[in-house]
C-alpha cells in the first residue's frame, strides 16, 4: 500500500475552514466537473463534489435537491447544506471502533459482545469479521426488493427500524463465520450497538462522537441519527455538508493524525484499506469497512447508496466527494468517473 503522508508544513487543518488552492497545470478537471453535475448526463442528478489536493479545496460544485423521480424539490444545494451519508457513516463507524480498541474497551479478535449469540454457534463470530463484512449471517442487501424481500429494508424502513441492531443479531448463520464475504447493513447496527454497550448508552455514545470525532476535526455540520433503543444507526445515517465529508476523508488520509494529535491508532487505516475481500456481485475489493480501488495509488473510499463517495487516494494526495442521486445501473459509470478524476491528477 502506498505510504500515507503527512501533513504539509506550509498549509493549515481545515479544522475551521479549508485552505483553497488552484487546480494543477496540467489537470483537465473542468470537463470531468462540467460531466458530473450535467442532469442530463449518463450520471444525472449530483448534489455536491469537492475535491481536495495537497491540503487545499481546490475545486467545487453544488447542484440541486431531487426527488425520486428526478425533480427538483426545495433550495439549491450549497456549502453549507447537510446531505445524507447513506453507507459512508460505515466508515464513520470504523475511526470509533479503532478508538476503542486503542484504548482496550473493544478487541478485534474476541467473540463479538452479542448476548443473543451467547449458547450458539454464532458465538464464534469476532468483531473484526464483522468489520469485514465475513460475519456469516443471513443477511439481503437490497433496495429494490421492497419490504418482506430485503433485510436492509425491513431493517431500516420496518419492524427493524426501532432497534436495528437487535433485528440483525437475531439472524441465523448462512456460512461459517470468516469464510465469506457478504456486504450488510445490518452488520454494521451490530457493531454499533456493540460500541453503545461500551460507551455506557445513548448520551454517552452521542458525546464521544462529538467530542472525540466530529467535533476535533472540524466536522460541524455533522448530524448522526439514533435508533429507539440507543444505537446509532451508523449503516445509513449521517447528514453533513460535503466540505465537512471531505474533512472525514482528510482524516484518513492523513493517517488518522489531526493538527499533530494522533487520533486513530497507528495502523488502523491500514486495517481500512487493506483488502481482504471481494464482492462476487460487482468484483469490488473491501477492507475493512472501507471499499478499496485496487489501483496503482492506493485509493480507497466510503460508499453510499446513490452513488455517495469520499475517495481517498494516498499517492496523490487527494480526496473528492460526491453526493447526489444515481440509480444502481449508474454505479459503474460512478466509478469510472471516480477512476477518471484520479488518473488526470496521475497524468499531469
Amino acid at each position: 500500500m502506498p505510504p500515507l503522508r503527512p501533513q504539509p508544513d506550509a498549509v493549515a487543518w481545515p479544522t475551521h475552514a479549508w485552505p483553497t488552492g488552484d487546480v494543477p497545470a496540467g489537470v483537465a478537471l473542468e470537463p470531468l466537473l462540467d460531466e458530473i453535475m450535467d442532469p442530463d448526463g449518463s450520471l444525472t442528478r449530483t448534489r455536491a463534489v469537492v475535491v481536495i489536493r495537497n491540503g487545499a479545496l481546490i475545486a467545487e460544485r453544488y447542484g440541486d435537491r431531487t426527488d425520486v423521480w428526478g425533480q427538483v424539490t426545495g433550495d439549491p444545494v450549497d456549502a453549507s447544506t447537510p446531505l445524507i451519508s447513506w453507507s459512508m457513516a460505515k466508515s464513520m463507524l470504523h475511526a470509533v471502533v479503532g478508538m476503542l480498541v486503542d484504548e482496550g474497551r473493544l478487541r478485534l479478535d474476541a467473540p463479538a459482545a452479542v448476548d443473543e449469540w451467547a449458547d450458539d454457534e454464532r458465538s464464534a463470530i469476532t468483531l473484526n469479521q464483522l468489520l469485514e463484512m465475513r460475519d456469516g449471517l443471513s443477511f439481503v442487501e437490497d433496495y429494490d426488493a421492497g419490504a418482506g424481500g430485503s433485510h436492509v429494508v425491513d431493517m431500516l424502513f420496518g419492524a427493524g427500524a426501532t432497534d436495528t441492531g437487535a433485528f440483525t443479531a437475531a439472524r441465523p448463520l448462512a456460512h461459517a463465520p470468516g469464510s465469506t464475504f457478504n456486504y450488510s447493513s445490518g452488520t454494521t447496527n451490530i457493531i454499533s450497538r456493540i460500541v453503545r454497550d461500551a460507551l455506557g448508552g445513548e448520551d454517552a455514545y452521542r458525546s464521544f462522537l462529538d467530542e472525540r470525532l466530529f467535533g476535533p476535526v472540524g466536522m460541524t455540520t455533522a448530524d448522526p441519527r439514533f435508533d429507539d433503543a440507543g444505537t446509532w444507526i451508523a449503516s445509513s445515517y449521517v447528514w453533513a455538508t460535503a466540505r465537512d465529508m471531505a474533512r472525514f476523508g482528510y482524516l484518513y488520509l492523513r493517517d488518522g493524525v489531526w493538527e499533530g494529535t494522533r487520533m486513530l491508532p497507528e495502523g488502523w487505516v491500514d486495517h481500512a484499506r487493506d483488502a481482504r475481500s471481494t464482492d462476487p456481485v460487482d468484483g469490488r475489493l473491501y477492507g475493512g469497512h472501507w471499499w478499496v480501488t485496487g489501483d496503482d495509488f492506493g485509493t480507497f473510499w466510503a460508499s453510499g447508496y446513490e452513488g455517495q463517495s469520499i475517495s481517498v487516494c494516498p499517492a496523490l494526495d487527494l480526496v473528492v466527494v460526491r453526493l447526489g442521486k444515481s440509480t444502481k445501473e449508474q454505479y459503474p459509470a460512478l466509478f469510472d468517473w471516480r477512476r477518471r478524476i484520479v488518473a488526470a491528477f496521475a497524468d499531469a
